[in-house]
């Protein structure tokens, strides 16, 4: 193996600290390579006046990088394990999946409400059907208006009274050093955190056993089992679309236990339960949990919202 690795990422001020945060990780338990930062643009990155629901989701953040890896332009690739989809190209794989930062979204406001605080009527800013529906479940008299863009982007259009409030990533927000801006950390009773969120991932290529090797030193072990069964079981329910699926998996002493919803797109109608099982069988937990939604109705309501969309389940 050369002794310069290239490290790939997305241009955003979040993956470019997600990317240096992994290098300097390896620099310190590998100091015998040099790690080089490479940025590539992605078509999540390009599309901004679109909302992510009418373009497609399935590696809008990740194909870029990906087709880059299988070239050999770049050595890994560095994702946020919320983007990448389930289902990896052939020849790829997830080498690493780092200690997961608290998974969960918070409110930005200016004034510093709560959910519970803003005025009927206040606009919140979010581009996630997850969280629109949560929240529409939560207070119907709030209004719900696309936001997208970087952490930075949100909050000044938050700043320029776009928008009363948002909804972003703990992770995301505390990773930029924004935490002052927290008006509040929303429990999971009121949104459930998206699949990997929160986790930094790393893609190698299967084949390439010394770049397995290298990355599996970051790897961590509570971590990479909780996103493994919050996977399985998006991949269970997932199709064509995107679609308002909220899940969490915690490892607690032997056992995992977690939780998992489905929501209609205007949050009237939910599916939501529970399960407990082996560290052991983490994937199986996640398909065990998606076989009981889809039998309590979750079916119905994901049908309903591929139909709509014209998408193929």
């Amino acid at each position: 193996m050369r002794h310069e690795i290239i490290v790939g990422t997305r241009e955003s001020r979040l993956a470019m600290w997600q990317a240096r945060w992994v290098a300097r990780r390896l620099k310190r338990l590998r100091p015998q390579y040099n790690y080089r930062i490479k940025a590539i643009r992605t078509q999540g990155d390009k599309i901004l006046d679109v909302a992510l629901a009418k373009i497609g989701d399935k590696g809008l953040f990740t194909k870029e990088l990906e087709h880059a890896m299988l070239r050999g332009e770049i050595d890994m690739a560095v994702h946020s394990m919320k983007d990448l989809p389930t289902v990896l190209p052939d020849g790829l794989v997830v080498g690493a999946v780092c200690e997961r930062e608290y998974p969960g979204d918070v409110l930005v406001a200016p004034n510093g409400s709560s959910l519970v605080e803003l005025p009927s009527g206040a606009v919140i800013g979010t581009s996630s059907l997850r969280r629109s529906a949560q929240i529409r479940r939560y207070r119907r008299d709030l209004k719900i208006a696309s936001l997208r863009g970087n952490v930075q982007t949100r909050i000044r259009k938050l700043d320029q009274k776009k928008y009363d409030a948002a909804i972003l990533a703990y992770a995301g927000v505390h990773r930029m050093g924004l935490d002052h801006r927290i008006s509040q950390v929303i429990p999971f009773e009121i949104i459930l955190p998206a699949v990997g969120q929160g986790s930094v991932g790393v893609e190698v290529a299967a084949d390439n056993d010394k770049m397995l090797a290298l990355v599996k030193n970051i790897d961590h072990t509570e971590s990479r089992l909780a996103i493994e069964a919050e996977r399985a079981f998006l991949k269970k329910l997932e199709g064509g679309c995107q679609v308002p699926i909220g899940a969490h998996a915690a490892v607690e002493g032997g056992c995992m236990r977690l939780e998992g919803a489905v929501f209609s797109l205007d949050g009237t109608d939910m599916v939501r339960a529970s399960m407990i099982g082996d560290t052991t069988e983490a994937e199986l937990l996640g398909v065990k949990l998606a076989e009981k939604l889809l039998e309590s109705g979750a079916g119905e309501i994901l049908g309903k919202i591929r139909q709509g969309n014209k998408c193929d389940g």
